[in-house]
């Protein structure tokens, strides 16, 4: 057994799995001693592991004497293979795979080189907003694989926060045309949109003030929503847009709830504030 393959039971689970998971894969192994394809599976886990050199941690566990986990973990039938990241399940398989098999169970568990990249570059810019380091990182990823569009969608991010809109555009013109169709993808030309129309705009006080002294000026009110936006400033954009549609639904063909659902969407379709103004946008529809 080499140093990337251990033992696990209900004692050292949590240090191991859990909290292990958060630096690098962890590769859980339910077996018994009693299950031939057990057998013939987990020499090939411990190779792995070995050949991985600390890529990811193989954690065995014997589910005889771990049914508790076993359980826990909704193992009906061994081997059962399951990968956690992060503190959580990703991904699984039953059964005894060739090596060939397993590589590519793992290809899709470890991140690659370029991979690594990117989430050390994620790390350093929404930890610390160093956007010179991250996208040296991202650029580096990019080198390594071209391919991988997750980078070039990173890069477009940083450059977006940055006001550089030509560069993150040239990017995401790029992608392949199955990726633009992505919810990242078009969450990304929405920002693209957004900030195209906030510099085409009015300045901010100037917009407030006539929102102000003129209630109905809903164009006023939709170029205010697409500036706090651009800002992000999400919930005074979309107390303006629901402004918007509570005076006039049919204004420019609903688009006021249309780019409440695009805000939606680049708050990630989910939280408190996205839950709070689904409701009061369904309450001002109907």
């Amino acid at each position: 057994m080499s140093q990337y393959s251990v033992e696990v039971n209900t004692a050292n689970f949590d240090q191991i799995v859990i909290e292990g998971s958060k630096k690098a894969p962890v590769i859980v192994d339910f077996w018994a001693p009693w299950c031939g394809p057990c057998r013939a599976l987990t020499p090939v886990l411990e190779k792995l592991a070995a050949e991985y050199q600390g890529k990811f941690t193989l954690a065995k566990v014997n589910s005889d004497e771990n049914q508790e986990l076993a359980a826990q973990f909704g193992v009906r039938g061994i081997p059962n293979v399951k990968a956690v990241v992060n503190g959580e399940l990703v991904d699984e398989f039953s059964g005894a795979l060739p090596e060939t098999g397993v590589r590519k169970f793992l290809d899709r568990v470890i991140p690659t080189p370029a991979e690594e990249l990117r989430l050390t570059a994620q790390q350093l810019y929404r930890q610390n907003r160093d956007t010179e380091s991250a996208l040296k990182l991202l650029a580096q990823a990019a080198e390594l694989d071209p391919r991988n569009e997750a980078v070039q969608m990173d890069r477009a991010d940083v450059l977006l926060d940055l006001g550089r809109r030509e560069e993150a555009t040239r990017l995401l013109d790029a992608l392949a045309p199955l990726t633009q169709m992505s919810e990242r993808a078009g969450n990304l030309k929405a920002r693209l949109a957004f900030d195209a129309s906030a510099a085409a705009s009015p300045d901010a006080a100037e917009l407030t003030r006539r929102v102000a002294e003129y209630g109905n000026d809903l164009d006023a009110r939709l170029q205010l929503a697409n500036l706090l936006v651009s800002g992000k400033q999400y919930t005074s954009a979309l107390d303006q847009l629901l402004e918007i549609v509570r005076r006039d639904r049919a204004f420019r063909d609903d688009i006021a709830r249309k780019t409440m659902l695009q805000v939606f969407g680049l708050l990630g379709n989910q939280g408190e504030l996205v839950s709070e103004y689904r409701k009061r946008l369904a309450s001002a529809m109907y």
